[in-house]
């Protein structure tokens, strides 16, 4: 299910009583275990509610405070952190990326932090040679995506790389001292309210974590395994709960954590070479929806699905988060972690989606 389905659909208080019906007959239809929605109007939350099972072994059930993988939704807030680190006067948009990450390839050496935000930098994915199992360093990541062919030179086109937003996981920790995982809570989770969300960690006790699910043949079946270093970089490996995105939400809607200046930057189109926009800004997908200006973003990973959809013309707004829905051969991989992680293995996951229209 698409959170497309359930943003358009809420134009008044009496409508959104409807709700249930809805979001409980399209998990029917596309076999989601669980999902969580928010409904905002008018800066109010008129909804905020679980349904179906974050676990099903254990028969738990969705609440808005159950804990998500966010997949491709957290480009945001890693183009977010480069953002402050821009503003720190640490780093340049359209510095090459060489000059603060000197062990990329020299083949590089044209691309900008800029032309990483926005895909157009020509980066492949590495997901033919990549082994899904490895826990890599980030040298060693980094060497092994830089041995990849670049599609074309930076700046003639645009292509989603899932490897740009890698990078610039790397560049934030080199530039800003630290993890950047570490840099995103102090620096932009924490000050947004966003009190549950944090880097993705098998290992640690995270109370209020759903499992995922691969849906196979109408079939439930746990996600697979990733390597823990790959759910760590910054082409989105955070956990987030419905509550933290309607707080994300709320922070967007001010200035607490990104200014208006920086937020116009963020959500205008990348420019290429021949002069012509591209329907990407940074972090965020651009593109007009019923002749409103609209941004948002799509991705999977692991077996959810999520959403952060609103209006601001209508005043209306739905934050969703989807728990285990699968589609095809489990052998087969999610076809988007994004829009364009290509085929890299037996992996399927979460879909999310966050946008805005006015």
């Amino acid at each position: 299910m698409r959170w497309f389905l359930i943003v358009t659909l809420f134009p008044s208080l009496a409508f959104a009583d409807k709700a249930d019906d809805i979001v409980q007959a399209a998990m029917k239809k596309w076999s989601t275990p669980g999902v969580s929605v928010a409904v905002i109007q008018n800066g109010k939350v008129i909804k905020l509610k679980g349904y179906g099972f974050a676990n099903l072994e254990h028969k738990v059930k969705v609440t808005p405070e159950t804990i998500f993988q966010s997949g491709s939704v957290g480009k945001q807030f890693t183009a977010a952190l480069v953002m402050k680190l821009v503003e720190d006067g640490k780093i340049k948009l359209d510095d090459s990326i060489r000059k603060y990450l000197p062990d990329a390839p020299p083949t590089w050496e044209k691309v900008t932090i800029r032309h990483l935000l926005t895909h157009t930098g020509g980066l492949s994915d590495p997901y033919a040679k990549l082994e899904m199992r490895k826990d890599y360093s980030e040298a060693e990541l980094l060497k092994l995506e830089g041995e990849i062919p670049m599609q074309f030179q930076p700046g003639e086109r645009w292509s989603y790389s899932n490897t740009g937003y890698h990078v610039l996981g790397f560049l934030c920790s080199k530039v800003g001292g630290k993890f950047y995982g570490d840099q995103l809570m102090t620096r932009i989770l924490g000050p947004a309210g966003m009190k549950t969300a944090r880097i993705i960690s098998e290992s640690d006790i995270v109370m209020n974590r759903s499992a995922g699910y691969e849906i196979v043949d109408g079939k439930p079946f746990n996600q697979s395994w990733v390597a823990p270093m790959l759910n760590t970089t910054g082409d989105g490996s955070l956990y987030v709960s419905l509550v933290d995105m309607v707080n994300w939400n709320s922070a967007l809607d001010g200035e607490k954590v990104l200014s208006n200046p920086i937020k116009q930057q963020m959500w205008t189109s990348g420019i290429l070479n021949n002069g012509s926009k591209t329907d990407y800004g940074f972090g965020w997908m651009l593109s007009p929806v019923n002749g409103h200006k609209h941004i948002g973003h799509n991705g999977a990973w692991q077996g959810f699905r999520e959403g952060r959809p609103g209006y601001r013309t209508a005043g209306d707004k739905c934050l969703n988060e989807f728990a285990g829905r699968g589609r095809g051969e489990r052998a087969k991989v999610d076809d988007d972690r994004d829009v364009g992680r290509g085929n890299r293995g037996r992996f399927r996951g979460p879909h999310q989606g966050a946008s805005r229209i006015w």
